[in-house]
């Protein structure tokens, strides 16, 4: 074709707007689909200027590179040790059959020989910790990069075991142990184990808990959990001890308080007895402070008095025998700020009235504006520093705390327990539905 003189008019997808140049190519860089469509063209020369017919259309395909994905198993959050798979996946109609190539950042992985779809790296270490991405080849096309994942590698894996709502208990009760793994929750199952002896499969799972419901005094005893995950497994390191108490509910022997509340401000006195009807020879006071199991000091018979209080006096106090039976463990806290809340030391029995006091360390009497919350939602703000709840139920149990101008106390767990009546009715209901199911 004859392109002396000649302008070259270039249009796409309508024939509204043109692109002109003097020579009769048309560079299009296709870096979307967009670039794609129809195309057409005419030339045109001389003033006026004399046009060529439109050229035939021309259809131009864009299509986008499929994008590849990385995934991690068992988690992009691993342990020294443990054995990693990085999947490189490539969504693509058909069977396609792919090269992969693997790029890392910050790692002194070697891949370059690496072409498969999975990256098996058993025995993890600190070294493989970085960025990963891979892409797939076929022929001349080429997927587009997979967005980068962070492989972390951490120290070795300890699992951390936690109590809720209480370690000392009544029989009847209810308690759940929870174990968790320090900076990770993915893909674990978790062992359990009392007094050192592992527990039937019963009470393995993926959930992390285990819950004695009821509780027997027979579940007494240190309690450790340890996790695993993976194949081979890994296993983590065994988690911190967590002792329950679980005593009977008609405890021939109780252990008495003075002043009577579970929270205490530091520097004051307070005197703890075990105190029977019959006869309280034998029985002593014992604590359980920071991990250490001990007499209580300065102890006199079955009473113990501690003067000038210290943070490190709280724990859970208890009645123990000659023979090692221990009865009515309560937990008494110390508090070096201004404020505590006043509350039984004893659960409360369900149908009763609960009353809470916010007191002040100056009068140890009630502060006259106070707020009163329950598992860290307001329940009641008071003009008198006092809060009652009557009728309570079994939803009423949880962590109590008080909030003044002044400060804030410590939380305190308020219990219920059902009547002994109540009690005796369900337990009634129980043997009569099991007489007719049999």
């Amino acid at each position: 074709m004859e392109t002396t003189g000649w302008d070259f008019y270039w249009y796409k997808h309508t024939l509204n707007s043109e692109t002109k140049t003097q020579t009769n190519s048309y560079r299009v860089k296709i870096d979307s689909v967009s670039a794609g469509g129809q195309y057409w063209c005419r030339a045109g020369r001389g003033k006026p200027v004399y046009y060529t017919q439109y050229s035939d259309a021309l259809w131009v395909n864009v299509t986008v590179s499929p994008k590849a994905v990385v995934t991690v198993r068992p988690d992009e959050q691993v342990f020294r040790g443990e054995t990693v798979a990085l999947r490189c996946d490539i969504k693509w109609g058909g069977e396609t059959e792919w090269t992969y190539r693997w790029e890392t950042e910050g790692t002194n992985y070697q891949n370059n020989s690496i072409s498969t779809q999975e990256l098996n790296i058993s025995s993890v270490k600190d070294s493989h910790s970085g960025k990963y991405s891979c892409r797939g080849e076929m022929g001349t096309q080429r997927s587009q990069r997979s967005d980068a994942v962070t492989l972390t590698v951490s120290a070795e894996a300890q699992a951390a075991v936690r109590v809720s709502p209480q370690p000392w208990l009544t029989e009847g009760d209810s308690v759940t142990l929870i174990c968790e793994v320090t900076g990770s929750s993915t893909g674990w199952t978790f062992s359990w184990f009392r007094d050192d002896d592992r527990l039937s499969d019963s009470s393995r799972g993926a959930g992390g808990s285990y819950t004695l419901s009821p509780a027997a005094r027979q579940h007494t005893g240190v309690y450790t959990c340890r996790a695993e995950r993976g194949r081979p497994a890994y296993y983590t390191n065994y988690s911190n001890t967590q002792t329950l108490w679980i005593t009977g509910q008609g405890s021939p022997v109780s252990l008495v308080v003075r002043p009577s509340r579970s929270q205490h401000f530091s520097s004051d006195s307070l005197s703890l007895s075990c105190e029977d009807q019959m006869n309280s020879a034998g029985w002593t006071v014992r604590r359980y402070t920071d991990r250490n199991t001990e007499d209580c000091s300065k102890q006199t018979g079955s009473t113990c008095r501690l003067v000038s209080l210290s943070t490190s006096d709280s724990g859970v106090y208890w009645c123990q025998s000659e023979s090692g039976e221990k009865r009515h463990p309560l937990n008494i806290t110390v508090h070096d700020g201004d404020v505590i809340l006043e509350s039984s030391v004893d659960p409360v029995i369900e149908g009763d009235t609960l009353t809470l006091h916010c007191l002040h360390r100056s009068t140890n009497s009630s502060i006259l504006r106070a707020d009163f919350y329950k598992d860290g939602s307001l329940v009641q703000s008071q003009t008198t520093g006092e809060m009652s709840i009557t009728n309570v139920s079994e939803s009423d149990e949880g962590f109590y705390y008080c909030k003044t101008e002044r400060g804030e106390s410590l939380h305190s767990w308020i219990s219920v327990r059902v009547s002994d009546s109540s009690s005796s009715l369900r337990s009634l209901l129980w043997l009569w539905d099991r007489v007719f199911s049999c």
